[in-house]
């Protein structure tokens, strides 16, 4: 849970990984074009989470980086994660949710839409725009783009009603 709050890659890629697609010197981690939704590899930089994450597995298994009970974990949205999420009271939340998460914070933390597309590896647009409303901050420096008080100053206060249906 806490690689993909890190990364924002999709279960599949998680409970997939091998070893042999990480790099511990780079701080990277290569989802290869088969593997992807797009089908295009992916280059994922690994945060100090991500790497904190991965570093706890170092040794447990020869070939996935996540494991449990030596056997590569093929899903992880089972009944255990169920439970857990009862557990700690979190309703109807899906693995999937985390991805949404991760999102979210890159753009309240300032991170454009495009690098946002690259690092989630969507290939369309479309899909990254559905998070821009948790940010518009980056529009403010636009709002002052227009006065509405010099598109009246010839008007007098009590005409601005008049003014503004003029301008319908």
């Amino acid at each position: 849970m806490r690689f993909s709050l890190a990364t924002g890659l999709r279960e599949s890629n998680v409970t997939r990984l091998e070893w042999s697609q990480v790099d511990m010197q780079r701080k990277v981690a290569w989802i290869h074009p088969d593997q992807a939704k797009a089908e295009k590899a992916i280059g994922i930089p690994l945060n100090v989470e991500a790497m904190h994450a991965i570093q706890m597995q170092i040794g447990i298994h020869e070939c996935y980086v996540f494991s449990f009970k030596g056997r590569a974990v093929l899903k992880a949205g089972t009944n255990a994660w169920k439970k857990a999420l009862g557990r700690a009271g979190i309703p109807a939340f899906r693995w999937h949710d985390l991805r949404h998460t991760w999102a979210s914070w890159h753009v309240q933390a300032g991170t454009p839409l495009n690098v946002l597309q690259e690092l989630g590896g969507w290939s369309d647009f479309s899909m990254v725009l559905r998070y821009a409303h948790l940010a518009p901050e980056h529009l403010a420096e636009y709002a002052n783009n227009i006065s509405v008080s010099a598109h009246f100053t010839h008007i007098k206060s009590g005409d601005i009603k008049k003014a503004v249906a003029m301008h319908r």
